[in-house]
C-alpha cells in the first residue's frame, strides 16, 4: 500500500451532511472482485444522468475541482452500510484526504486500510474551508502527516488529531497483512514452539475408541 506522508492537492467541497456509502457505491456495483474501476462510480446516482452523462449540477464534474485529491465533507461522512467498496472508490477517484468534522466508525477504519487519510477537524474549520474553496477556483491545501497539520498558501494552519496507531500505519504504507507481516518472526516462533509441542503427543486413535462403544 502507498504509505502517506504529505500531499497537496484540489479541494472538492461536498457539501451534504450523513453521506453514505450507498451513495458512494450503489448496490449494482458490488459484484467486482478488484478494487480497480470503482472511480468511475463513486457517487454514482449524483454524478450521471441517464445513459451514463455527466450531470453538470453535481460539484465533481464542475470544471474547476477537475483533478481534486482532497474531498471536503459534512458530519457523519461514510454513514450506511459497512462496505469496503467505499474507500475503493475514493481512492480510485484520486482522493487522498478526507476532511469532515465526524465520520461513520467502519468506514473511518476502512480508510486506513486503503491508503486515505480522514482528517478531523471542527464544524468551524470545516465551514471555513468550505468558505475558502468557494471563494477561490483552484484552492489547495497540504496535509502534513507527521505534523498532523493542514495548511493552505494564505497562512491558514489547522492542526488535526489522530491515533498514533492510525498515523503509523498510513506513515509506513501498510495495510492488515502488512501489519500482521511486522510480527513475522513472533509468529514463526510460536508456531515452531507450537509444532514442537504437539510432536510430543501421540495421535488418538480414533477408530479405537468408536468400536470401543
Amino acid at each position: 500500500m502507498q504509505s502517506f506522508a504529505t500531499h497537496t492537492g484540489i479541494v472538492a467541497p461536498l457539501d451534504r451532511v450523513n453521506v453514505d456509502t450507498d451513495q458512494m457505491v450503489p448496490k449494482q456495483f458490488l459484484k467486482a472482485l478488484t478494487r480497480e474501476g470503482f472511480g468511475r462510480i463513486l457517487f454514482y446516482d449524483w454524478r450521471y444522468l441517464p445513459g451514463e452523462k455527466p450531470n453538470p449540477e453535481f460539484v465533481l464534474n464542475f470544471p474547476r475541482y477537475q483533478g481534486a485529491s482532497v474531498l471536503l465533507a459534512r458530519a457523519n461522512f461514510g454513514c450506511g452500510s459497512s462496505r469496503e467498496h467505499a474507500p475503493w472508490g475514493v481512492k480510485d477517484y484520486g482522493f487522498r484526504v478526507i476532511i469532515a468534522p465526524s465520520y461513520a466508525d467502519i468506514f473511518y477504519n476502512n480508510c486506513f486500510k486503503n491508503g486515505i487519510l480522514p482528517a478531523t477537524l471542527t464544524e468551524e474549520h470545516v465551514e471555513e474551508l468550505f468558505q475558502r474553496t468557494e471563494n477561490e477556483e483552484g484552492y489547495s491545501l497540504t496535509v502534513n502527516l507527521p505534523n498532523q497539520t493542514i495548511a493552505d498558501k494564505h497562512g491558514l494552519v489547522l492542526k488535526f488529531e489522530i491515533a498514533p496507531s492510525r498515523k503509523e500505519v498510513l506513515l509506513k504504507g501498510l495495510d492488515d497483512i502488512g501489519t500482521t507481516m511486522q510480527h513475522a518472526a513472533a509468529i514463526n516462533s510460536y508456531e515452531k514452539a507450537h509444532q514442537a509441542t504437539a510432536t510430543m503427543y501421540e495421535p488418538v486413535d480414533v477408530k479405537y475408541y468408536s468400536n470401543s462403544r
